[in-house]
């Protein structure tokens, strides 16, 4: 192949030195000008790659304690989540178990706890900042962002759960967490104010809103943070999906006691 025929790859991420009998196989990778197989393999955590990968440089010891926080809590929401059960429905029904996977991803995307929620609510972060009275005026009255053919307006204040009644436990433990291993300054400020911030949007504080408030402390952009909750959230669904697969229909939480076959 001619040096003018072979395609020119632009990237800041990934650069690849090919194998001498080889010119299609990569010899060695680098991410970022780290040695994957040789440095990174042996030395780095799987969540410490995926901050690389993003932010194209290595995270501090607190950076690394946050993300791997935020990543164990929201690992497998559990199968109340729309996500998950989206993947359930797959697997119980039949469905390609990438199929399964889509299925999360699309139901996961919304606007309600999903990943376009955090998207919102971290632009929210980067309006706000940490001034109350800022978070409380556009809760009140908040803008109309995005694109109207593909995203809906808000119902309600993105980070929190509009059919809640008070902040659950697990949410609270996560974000004292975060607080005590990150020490920043968003994490920190959100814990103080949260029942302020609950009383002014009338619900209480979600998960997504505790990964907002994580991945803007971390100086992730919306769509970078979109786009990671969407990952972190993933091996729950399969695992769901492939238990309720191999459960069956009969054992469907929430459906069989009323659902009866008729003769």
């Amino acid at each position: 192949m001619s040096e003018k025929s072979r395609e020119k790859i632009t990237t800041k991420i990934w650069r690849e030195i090919p194998q001498q009998d080889n010119p299609f196989a990569a010899a060695s990778c680098y991410c970022c000008g780290y040695d994957v197989y040789t440095d990174l393999l042996k030395n780095a955590r799987y969540t410490d790659y995926l901050y690389l990968l993003f932010k194209n440089r290595q995270p501090t010891e607190e950076q690394s304690a946050l993300l791997e926080g935020l990543a164990i809590a929201l690992a497998n929401p559990g199968p109340r989540d729309h996500s998950v059960r989206a993947a359930m429905s797959a697997g119980v029904g039949g469905s390609t178990h990438a199929s399964a996977l889509i299925a999360a991803l699309g139901v996961g995307a919304g606007n309600l706890g999903g990943a376009r929620e955090v998207f919102t609510a971290l632009q929210y972060w980067q309006q706000c900042q940490t001034d109350l009275a800022q978070w409380q005026q556009l809760i009140k009255n908040p803008p109309q962002l995005g694109r109207e053919d593909v995203w809906l307006p808000m119902e309600h204040a993105p980070g929190f759960d509009p059919n809640g009644v008070s902040c659950p436990m697990p949410v609270q433990q996560t974000l004292a967490h975060l607080v005590e291993v990150g020490k920043t300054a968003a994490l920190a400020w959100l814990q103080n104010h949260r029942v302020e911030l609950e009383t002014t949007a009338g619900c209480p504080l979600a998960f997504s809103g505790v990964a907002a408030a994580t991945l803007f402390d971390l100086e992730f952009l919306p769509e970078e943070a979109e786009m990671l909750f969407l990952l972190l959230r993933l091996p729950g669904a399969a695992i769901h999906s492939l238990e309720q697969e191999r459960l069956g229909w009969r054992k469907y939480p929430f459906f069989a006691d009323g659902f009866k076959l008729i003769p």
